[in-house]
């Protein structure tokens, strides 16, 4: 029987893909984000253990909700790739019961070669893209961001779906330079049908303090509205530069 290990789920998820959608919260990351709103979820050996039969049985009873939205499955973490195994058996079998949407939420950090299997049942992928700086990007969430950015190029060579999301923090995220940069990366892919900034929120502090963590971003703001529209006018000037060399 294929198990996985799970963080939590939501039956009525609206930001996590098209549609109405059950999004089902995956235990173990190997990036700790200074901003991770789920720090709970890092620990590899947390969470409970389920059996594909029990997620099932969670998502069955709201099958008309998705289906009449045009939403479907979503699972995220956590990072999911680090249970493909169990994703993917989930994904075929939701495909096969009920021909249900499937978006993947990942931040890329994985072995690339191990989840194209995977990627074969899943409809979306919604990549995160912490920083397009990658010694920013180590200094942010402790590790390089080449896996990231090699799952993205693979996505867009073999002609599949994704939405790109970015968490914007004040001080971080900001620099004119890695926001033209990140933009212009973006514009070399293909299948991007969405891009999303999300302003960063101190929501997830009373986590880091119930783990006796010290949070590292502790009296940051979130961005103002006019920070994050300029961020949005940098990235899509970078992404109009490469179009026009493309």
């Amino acid at each position: 029987m294929v198990t996985g290990r799970v963080h939590s789920l939501e039956t009525f998820g609206t930001v996590d893909g098209p549609g109405i959608r059950f999004v089902l919260f995956m235990q173990g990351c190997l990036m700790k984000c200074q901003y991770c709103h789920n720090p709970d979820t890092w620990n590899l050996d947390g969470g409970k253990v389920m059996q594909l039969d029990e997620v099932l049985a969670e998502i069955e009873p709201y099958l008309n909700y998705y289906r009449s939205s045009g939403g479907g499955l979503t699972v995220s973490g956590g990072e999911p790739t680090l249970q493909a195994p169990f994703v993917k058996a989930l994904f075929r079998e939701v495909k096969e019961r009920w021909n249900l949407h499937t978006t993947l939420d990942s931040n890329g950090y994985n072995d690339g070669e191990k989840i194209h299997e995977l990627l074969e049942v899943t409809d979306l992928v919604m990549l995160d893209l912490k920083h397009i700086n990658d010694e920013k990007h180590q200094k942010l969430t402790g590790v390089s961001n080449e896996r990231t950015l090699k799952l993205a190029r693979w996505l867009s060579d073999h002609g599949r779906k994704m939405w790109i999301r970015h968490v914007f923090v004040p001080g971080i995220h900001d620099a004119e330079e890695d926001l033209i940069a990140l933009g212009e990366f973006i514009g070399t892919l293909d299948g991007v049908e969405k891009f999303e900034i999300l302003p960063y929120h101190q929501m997830g502090i009373y986590k880091w303090q119930s783990l006796g963590r010290i949070y590292p971003l502790d009296g940051v703001p979130s961005p103002t509205e006019a920070e994050v529209e300029r961020a949005y006018r940098l990235i899509e000037q970078g992404r109009r530069q490469t179009a026009c060399v493309r």
